[in-house]
């Protein structure tokens, strides 16, 4: 893995900003390797999944649980700098909650306005439930989908945004997506940047009208005890957590938040990546 190091003074930069203005951008986020290395896996696994509705966008393409296919992934996802960060703003264990890749194609419409902790039904003004990045793989610009952002919105009250942003039905209200444009601005940030939100900020992709696509990592964070948007037991197999570092198995939920949520059968749950394990309910004869 590589080791990034962490500047205490862009650090304390990035926590300010994304408190006031609910983001921040680190420029120089990706090693040319690691974006070269980024570059090359990805054209190997597009392909699998266009998105299924407005939200997703039907020329947008989607790799979900992204952190399983290579090892760049996962160094990116425990970046040093990410993890500071998550730690000035979550819980001890906070939790990786997504991990996929966002490649929005030429013709793509703009995605709603929404943010990405929206599934925590806690009323606004409120604490941030979740942690985002988005890590700009091609150039990012106003012309093929760069992230629109709208500073500030992470303080707004439910009553402040006013608008139905919950389920895309944004774009139907002329008056609420008017008033949330003339407030955004569009990130231009190049191949290796990566910017860092508060979980409540509201923001979107972009359109692209550009000849070209836009191709971006997401990888976000959670409380806890914050119900994952991503099913990790499920879609990351047990051999592969086994060879991951403590911190990612800690991110996939291979922890516990104190005294016991998270537990497996009363232990640790790190005990089930131990080779063999069976959970006890599987150790009994049904015929005894």
């Amino acid at each position: 893995m590589m080791k990034t190091k962490i500047n205490t003074n862009e650090l304390s930069t990035a926590i300010e900003e994304i408190t006031t203005q609910g983001y921040t951008v680190i420029s120089d986020f990706l090693q040319p390797e690691q974006l070269q290395s980024i570059k090359t896996l990805l054209p190997r696994i597009n392909g699998q999944f266009l998105g299924r509705n407005n939200f997703e966008g039907d020329k947008t393409e989607r790799i979900y649980s992204l952190l399983a296919y290579d090892k760049v992934i996962q160094d990116v996802v425990e970046d040093a700098r990410i993890m500071a960060i998550c730690e000035a703003f979550l819980e001890a264990n906070f939790l990786l909650t997504t991990s996929q890749s966002i490649c929005i194609h030429p013709g793509e419409t703009p995605q709603p306005w929404h943010a990405d902790d929206v599934f925590y039904s806690i009323p606004r003004p409120r604490p941030m439930v979740g942690l985002s990045t988005v890590v700009a793989i091609d150039d990012f610009s106003a012309e093929n989908g760069g992230t629109e952002i709208i500073p500030g919105s992470h303080l707004w009250s439910d009553e402040e945004i006013g608008g139905d942003y919950r389920e895309g039905g944004s774009e139907r209200d002329s008056t609420f997506a008017e008033r949330m444009a003339s407030q955004s601005i569009a990130l231009e940030m190049p191949a290796g940047a990566c910017v860092v939100f508060a979980g409540n900020t509201l923001h979107r992709g972009g359109k692209n009208s550009s000849a070209g696509p836009r191709q971006a990592l997401s990888n976000q964070y959670c409380q806890p005890w914050a119900r994952t948007i991503e099913n990790f037991f499920l879609s990351v197999p047990r051999e592969l957590v086994r060879e991951m570092s403590p911190k990612l198995q800690s991110l996939l939920g291979y922890s516990v938040l104190s005294p016991f949520m998270g537990q497996v059968s009363g232990s640790h749950p790190l005990k089930a990546l131990e080779p063999g394990y069976l959970p006890p309910v599987s150790r009994l004869d049904p015929h005894s």
